[in-house]
């Protein structure tokens, strides 16, 4: 069963780490699997076609490394790498893929649970010189609620990577449609994306927003939207029909930012880049909001 923080303005569905969701790719740590604003549902399922939500993403889920995970270069094929927040995956070919389906042998996990709070640790093992204790705590407060990670390298080696939210959100089951409209503090420009997938030009993009003139079938993708500028990491999603807003904001600045979606859900995503000598540690927030207009 997940765990549920809820007051008046909120609830948040909660798995453990070894409940539900049971791929290789998002971390295991405190899945927000859902949030609900008043009743009214915020998120969804990263895909519509598919009866197996268990290797699915949805809500507010994490990744560490979606474009290598750590250590992967360094073994051999059929040897062990870690995946952040989750455990140790099994090699099987010469590159790295966030989509493909990996061995996996979990790291050990341990939960915390408070009125208004759940903290979960997740510990791994020392592999080809990376170790590592991730600590999450998800905590509600008011009308939003934040994340705070710290990562601590407890291993031989310099841990290098970068983590986002993916933010599968959907405000009251509409699919995207005019009504939404995701804005950022900075001018968008989209000759210095690093890739635009437009196929239906379904996205419309303003000065600093993406607007749309209709429902998308098919999925768009733009990369690097401040063009590598280090700008204030985040956004607000707002629905005019729902008069329900949505933002995000990190406690630090970012060099990139992603926004992908598809005909029933939109996810801009702020990367936050790690780089940890051994034996020191990181921390960071991100802080969501929800109101209505």
């Amino acid at each position: 069963m997940p765990h549920i923080l809820k007051n008046k303005h909120l609830e948040i569905y909660i798995d453990e780490p070894l409940e539900g969701y049971n791929f290789s790719r998002f971390d295991w740590t405190g899945k927000i699997k859902s949030v609900k604003f008043q009743g009214v549902p915020l998120t969804t399922l990263e895909r519509q076609d598919s009866e197996d939500e268990s290797i699915l993403g949805q809500g507010f889920y994490n990744e560490f490394g979606i474009d290598t995970a750590l250590g992967f270069e360094a073994v051999e094929i059929g040897e062990w790498f870690h995946k952040i927040g989750i455990g140790l995956l099994k090699k099987k070919g010469v590159n790295y893929s966030f989509s493909e389906k990996y061995e996996i042998k979990p790291a050990k996990f341990t939960i915390e649970s408070e009125a208004n709070k759940l903290i979960i640790r997740c510990q791994s093992e020392l592999i080809n010189g990376y170790a590592y204790v991730l600590t999450k705590t998800i905590e509600l407060k008011g009308n939003g609620f934040s994340i705070h990670y710290s990562l601590k390298n407890t291993g031989k080696k310099v841990i290098r990577t970068d983590e986002y939210v993916h933010n599968f959100m959907q405000i009251n089951h509409s699919t995207i449609s005019p009504q939404y409209q995701l804005e950022f503090p900075f001018q968008v420009k989209p000759i210095l994306f690093g890739e635009t997938v437009n196929p239906e030009k379904k996205v419309a993009i303003g000065r600093r927003d993406f607007k749309f003139n209709g429902n998308p079938k098919e999925q768009f993708f733009f990369s690097n939207l401040s063009g590598n500028k280090e700008v204030f990491a985040t956004w607000a999603l707002q629905h005019s029909a729902h008069k329900i807003a949505i933002s995000e904001s990190g406690d630090f600045k970012t060099d990139k930012i992603n926004l992908w979606g598809w005909k029933h859900v939109i996810s801009p995503e702020l990367f936050y880049n790690v780089n940890i000598q051994p034996n020191q540690s990181k921390e960071w927030t991100r802080e969501f909001e929800v109101h209505q207009l």
